[in-house]
């Protein structure tokens, strides 16, 4: 070989190693105009946050360990965080988007989020998480694919299409906001949306989606409500369940499927049945009176409207109950990574910290009020992370205000309203434990990180409960419910070092207290870690004016 060729040929090399070592992965850019506009969902005209002019907002199309960034301009006349709910922030709780972890972005500025979605795939979806903005929208859908050389467990669909589905008010954000700030619940919601539109189920509706005989398409359903569970079906078709939040499921097939606020699940529908118009079905669950909405699914070269007779939904909790428990771990699919997810033994994990949380409502100072132990977070000027990042944690809240271990005593239910911020040790395994006493399905969703669902029964927790715990095949998920006077329990390692927010996912009971932080801090303070604070970062409260402090190094 020529010596001067070769000498070329090595250089060339070198360069394509040091690509492949040090090359990110690649990045997804996004510019979003958050606006105002006027639309009539539910039939009556009212104001919508719009993002880029659509609602629901545009959605985000990844693959596992892509960097997303999301430039955010604020055109609306509040301030406004976006969260990304269900995508981990691994390190990077400063992109979490909650008034914990963040100043909001003011009013004709923007904000630029950075983040990657690493070691996930799955179906997610973000939404605001400033005042009552998400009841008038700015929501939109996720899906993280799995990468090109990963295994996935059933066959690449026809096509993938995301459903935001949930209950919607007529009122106004502003008007909702009044009704909680001087203590009042909402009420009933007025109807429900399948992604933006209600769907008149006359026979009249434009097409929603179209699929072609014989073959299968993925459909990814979010519950991105306020108050309701809610419950989907397609006319005439069955659901083959494969994903729920990140995790491969075994593969059950289902005729309707409960889905609580903000949970997502994938499922396969084959386009098996005579060619013609179908509606997908959605209502709500546990109420008096159920609210239905529908999408027209119309088969290509079809004839004939869809049938006005609707599937009908399942009754009271132990059905939905029941379901839950059919849930089940894919154990020997890949996930994000080319090993089967079963490989992860959970259950053999030694408990290291047991948190008990009793859920209650009450009256401070005359007004509704939800509480977790007896406490009712309250959000602050500066925010939680920014407070202890910059040694200013003591002038903001205190820790520890509840204790892990919670029995309320009749008659002495007083709720105290504070910062509700818990301090937990960086990679314990841990036990969280929700009781609800009340009469009305609760939803969960932990930020994060992904937790083990290895249970839900009526009655109070105690430990011999765990027998019963489901310490195999509990998918690992990031929300949970808890039916009414029942428990939940949920197990994760807190392996995520950050400020993670636990919350109802109930729009008011998350505005009215229900909510806490798991402040997670790595004793090393080092990126490898946790990431420093970004330049762009927004500044706000006590620490607006002070000193940065020295970043995390490598040690």
């Amino acid at each position: 070989m020529n010596k001067k060729l070769g000498c070329v040929l090595s250089i060339l090399l070198a360069i394509t190693l040091t690509i492949s070592v040090n090359g990110e992965d690649p990045y997804l850019f996004h510019e979003w105009k958050v606006t105002y506009g006027t639309l009539s969902p539910l039939g009556v005209p009212q104001k919508v946050i719009l993002i880029n002019g659509q609602f629901p907002g545009p959605r985000i199309n990844g693959t596992s360990n892509n960097n997303v960034v999301v430039n955010v301009f604020n055109q609306l006349d509040e301030p406004l965080l976006l969260t990304w709910s269900g995508i981990q922030q691994r390190k990077n709780s400063w992109q979490e988007g909650t008034l914990g972890n963040n100043c909001p972005i003011p009013p004709g500025a923007n904000f630029t989020y950075r983040f990657q979605v690493k070691d996930q795939i799955g179906s997610y979806y973000y939404y605001p998480t400033t005042s009552t903005h998400r009841a008038a929208g700015g929501y939109g859908g996720i899906s993280v694919l799995s990468r090109a050389l990963i295994p996935v467990p059933f066959e690449t669909p026809e096509a993938d299409h995301m459903v935001l589905a949930g209950d919607w008010y007529t009122k106004s954000h502003v008007e909702l906001k009044r009704m909680l700030d001087s203590g009042r619940a909402l009420g009933r919601p007025t109807g429900v949306l399948i992604n933006g539109k209600s769907g008149k189920g006359d026979g009249k509706d434009e097409p929603m989606f179209t699929v072609i005989a014989g073959k299968t398409y993925r459909f990814r359903f979010c519950n991105v409500g306020m108050k309701d569970s809610i419950n989907v079906r397609m006319q005439g078709h069955t659901m083959k369940l494969v994903e729920i939040e990140g995790s491969h499921t075994v593969q059950n097939v289902y005729e309707s499927i409960d889905i609580h606020l903000g949970q997502c699940f994938s499922v396969l529908v084959t386009a098996n049945q005579e060619p013609k118009d179908y509606y997908l079905v959605v209502s709500t669950r546990f109420t008096k009176d159920s609210h239905v909405a529908t999408a027209t699914i119309r088969y290509a070269n079809g004839k004939g409207p869809a049938s006005p007779e609707l599937p009908k939904a399942p009754e009271g909790w132990a059905w939905s109950l029941n379901q839950f428990r059919s849930f089940r771990w894919n154990l020997t699919a890949s996930a994000a990574r080319p090993n089967p997810q079963g490989s992860y033994h959970y259950g053999q994990i030694n408990i290291t910290r047991t948190i008990k949380l009793v859920t209650s409502a009450g009256q401070v100072d005359g007004k509704l009020r939800y509480a977790l132990n007896g406490v009712s977070h309250v959000d602050t000027a500066t925010p939680i992370k920014l407070a202890e990042y910059y040694g200013a944690g003591d002038k903001v809240f205190k820790y520890n205000l509840i204790k892990d271990e919670y029995e309320p005593n009749p008659g002495q239910d007083k709720i105290t309203v504070a910062p509700n911020v818990v301090n937990a040790t960086y990679r314990n395994y841990v036990e969280i434990v929700i009781e609800n006493h009340g009469k009305t399905v609760q939803s969960w969703h932990l930020s994060g990180h992904s937790f083990f669902a290895v249970g839900i029964e009526p009655g109070r927790w105690a430990p011999e409960r765990r027998k019963n715990y489901n310490l195999l095949d509990a998918v690992s998920r990031n929300t949970i419910q808890v039916y009414p006077k029942s428990f939940a329990v949920i197990m994760t390692t807190l392996d995520n070092a950050g400020l993670w927010n636990l919350r109802s996912n109930s729009l008011e009971r998350n505005y009215l207290g229900h909510q806490l932080y798991f402040s997670v801090l790595s004793p090393n303070k080092s990126i490898k870690d946790e990431y420093n604070m970004p330049d762009n970062d927004l500044l706000c409260g006590i620490v607006k004016d002070m000193p940065k402090p020295t970043p995390y190094k490598a040690n």
